[in-house]
């Protein structure tokens, strides 16, 4: 009688469990697109792509964003401490880089002028290329 209850076993068709056993260990992959048109103008289009495997398979093939995301980590918190201070540290540096690109004031350019020890000209006493006058042409 054991022999019997055993092929009867061994012979009933695959039940729910055995199916999404072997779902996870393989993997499934569904993929599909669906378009919604109106006088053949498609207004919508949805592409599907969906695999559903165990997190052992997902690793095996190079799937493994969950490690990495913030809701799901507990590594979170450190990730967004990180983040800001870096966010902080590029804004100074982009403030630093403006202030250096900037066009001096006029108290810095008379500070920069008086600091080299000479009087500059006035542009109107200096002539055509900041240097000596030249002396005028007579018109022809």
């Amino acid at each position: 009688m054991s022999s019997e209850r055993t092929s009867l076993v061994s012979s009933r068709p695959p039940g729910l469990v055995d199916v999404l056993d072997r779902i996870l260990d393989k993997g499934l992959v569904i993929a599909g697109d669906i378009k919604v048109s109106l006088a053949n103008v498609e207004l919508l289009t949805l592409q599907i792509r969906l695999l559903i495997c165990s997190i052992d398979k997902a690793e095996q093939i190079g799937l493994n964003w969950w490690r990495y995301d913030s809701n799901l980590t507990t590594r979170a918190a450190a990730a967004e401490a990180e983040n800001t201070e870096l966010r902080e540290r590029l804004a100074v540096l982009e403030r630093e880089l403006g202030q250096l690109n900037a066009p001096p004031t006029v108290s810095e350019a008379r500070a920069r002028a008086g600091g080299r020890g000479s009087k500059a000209a006035p542009a109107s006493k200096r002539g055509p290329a900041g240097g000596a006058r030249s002396k005028k042409r007579p018109a022809r």
